[in-house]
């Protein structure tokens, strides 16, 4: 399971290091995609397959499931760790979530998420303020 908070800079080749605790869970070969949130959504080759077929599920008709589906899927790209563990964002996802020199891992279970460290630090307060909140919500719904 992906769990965690990790800061780390990209370099001057525009590489960053994966956490050690996520590189041997995400192997050599992962998915990198636009996320929801303006965070980059990354996968192993297993649960990116998962996803692929939750995603080849939804229908064209209504437009949030097309949307989401053109989301995921267009703005994907399979990259590749060197040895060390630095992969190389594309320069489309960096765009998409702002990312600059210093970046945030996030291990969200099933899958990281990279956001840059401005945009986490106001993120992550904002979710934090609204705990209680979320919390209640979700048990009344039977989530949690």
């Amino acid at each position: 399971m992906l769990i965690g908070e990790y800061t780390h800079t990209i370099d001057v080749k525009k590489r960053v290091s994966l956490p050690a605790n996520f590189r041997a869970l995400m192997g050599k070969k992962m998915v990198m995609t636009k996320g929801a949130d303006n965070c980059v959504y990354v996968y192993t080759i297993p649960e990116w397959k998962k996803m692929s077929e939750k995603l080849s599920k939804l229908l064209m008709g209504p437009t949030d499931q097309r949307k989401f589906k053109r989301l995921m899927t267009t703005g994907a790209a399979e990259v590749s760790a060197d040895s060390i563990g630095r992969v190389l964002i594309p320069d489309f996802l960096k765009m998409y979530a702002g990312l600059k020199t210093k970046v945030v891992f996030t291990g969200v279970g099933d899958h990281i998420e990279v956001w840059d460290e401005k945009a986490w630090k106001t993120y992550r307060e904002k979710i934090e303020n609204q705990a209680d909140v979320l919390s209640e919500r979700l048990g009344e719904l039977g989530a949690i």
